[in-house]
Parts: C-alpha cells; sequence; structure tokens
C-alpha cells in the first residue's frame, strides 16, 4: 500500500465543451498551455473541494466552478458520480470584467 493512499482517491475525466474548444483556440498557444497544464493538476482529483485556485461561484449563468489560472479562468462543473468535469467555458478576467472569447459578459 503507498503510504498516504486511502484507497477513495478518484480520478475524473475531463470533457470540454465545444464552446470551451473554441474559446481556447482563441488563445496564444502559451496561453492555452497555461490552462491545458494545470487542469490536469486542479481538476483530475477533488473538483469539488475549494482551494486557493478553485472557488464555488455565486449562482450565475456560465458554471458553479471557478478554476483560476492568474488573468485566465475555466468554468466547470463535475457529476462525482459518474466522475466526469465538463469544462464549460475558458475567459479571461481583466480588472472586473470577464470575457469569452472576444464577448464581454457578466457574472
Amino acid at each position: 500500500m503507498i503510504s498516504g493512499y486511502n484507497g477513495y482517491d478518484m480520478r475524473y475525466r475531463v470533457i470540454f465543451s465545444r464552446e470551451a474548444i473554441d474559446q481556447l483556440r482563441s488563445f496564444t498557444v502559451r496561453e492555452q498551455a497555461l490552462v491545458l497544464d494545470p487542469i490536469e493538476v486542479q481538476l483530475l482529483h477533488e473538483p469539488g473541494v475549494e482551494t486557493r485556485r478553485r472557488k464555488r461561484m455565486r449562482p450565475n449563468s456560465i458554471a458553479p466552478w471557478e478554476l483560476r489560472l492568474g488573468e485566465l479562468r475555466v468554468f466547470y462543473d463535475f457529476k462525482e458520480a459518474a466522475t466526469q468535469v465538463q469544462v464549460i467555458a475558458v475567459g479571461r478576467k481583466q480588472g472586473n470584467r470577464f470575457w469569452l472569447a472576444s464577448k464581454e459578459i457578466d457574472l
């Protein structure tokens, strides 16, 4: 048995919405890496546990959870029973404004 392993560590499968894929494509290759690499670290295990980067959001029209990556944001939801994380949108925060691709949104 591996030290610290409790037998309940579940690995989640990450699925991107079509909109999130399109939004990612609008980013530079460097920005895409800044989003995709942390998703592997932050969302594959315990996506529903709040951390410095993962926050439960106030009710909004996009998603219940947010992954903060500097000025970049990943909006997601997860289904614990299906061990699945759905990335709904990927955007950018500039000041108090949020942008998904080239469209400003209200949260």
